[in-house]
Parts: C-alpha cells; structure tokens; sequence
C-alpha cells in the first residue's frame, strides 16, 4: 500500500473515532482480501472500506468500490465473523477520501448491503 493509502487510513480511522466509533483492526486479511478498518458503532460491528481518489474520473471514490470488490469485502467478513462466538449486527461502511487539503471525507453509512 502507497504512504499515501496509509495515511488515508489513519485520516479515516480518527474521523470516524471523532464520530464516535472504536476503532478494532486495521488491515484484517483473509484469502478473500482486506478490510481496511473494522470498528464498533454502539453495538453494530462496521467494516470500513477506505477509498482515495485523486481524480473524479470514472465516478471516483465512491464508484470504485464496485460488486465485485463488495463480494470480497462481504467474504472476508464472514471469516471475521466465524471466529466470534455471536453475531453482531453488522454493517458496511465505505470513507471517501479526496487527495484535495482540506477536503473532509464524505462517510456512506450502510453503503451497501450483503
């Protein structure tokens, strides 16, 4: 992932931690792929895409996370979830980051649905 990945990250993990979320995990990988941040909103586990776009071509950030990425993300929660003794409601968020300063991230609860 590039420095810049990162820090975009991090810039989403503290925003949503300022929303109110506890942060859990970074990065959880499983076979299927990656959950950039998985959080606690009250009792509802969040698994956080990050996405940074420096353009806005091809509908940028939020077009990015498109059905096949929402495949993965859906496959490597469920192999989070089986290694917990109950189930949670759960939910699936996605932080859309702008390479712009100053440009807050547009949060999308419930961005898509499993």
């Amino acid at each position: 992932m590039t420095s810049s990945g990162v820090q975009a990250e991090q810039l989403a993990a503290r925003f949503l931690e300022a929303q109110g979320l506890k942060l859990l995990e970074r990065n959880y990988r499983s076979r299927f792929g990656e959950i950039d941040l998985i959080m606690r909103d009250g009792d509802t586990l969040v698994f956080v895409e990050v996405r940074l776009r420096s353009r806005s071509h091809f509908g940028g950030a939020a077009a990015s996370v498109d059905r096949r990425k929402q495949e993965r993300l859906i496959a490597t929660a469920q192999q989070y979830l089986a290694a917990l003794t109950t189930l949670p409601r759960c939910r699936f968020d996605v932080v859309l980051m702008s390479a712009l300063q100053g440009t807050p991230p547009e949060w999308l609860r419930n961005a898509f649905e499993a």
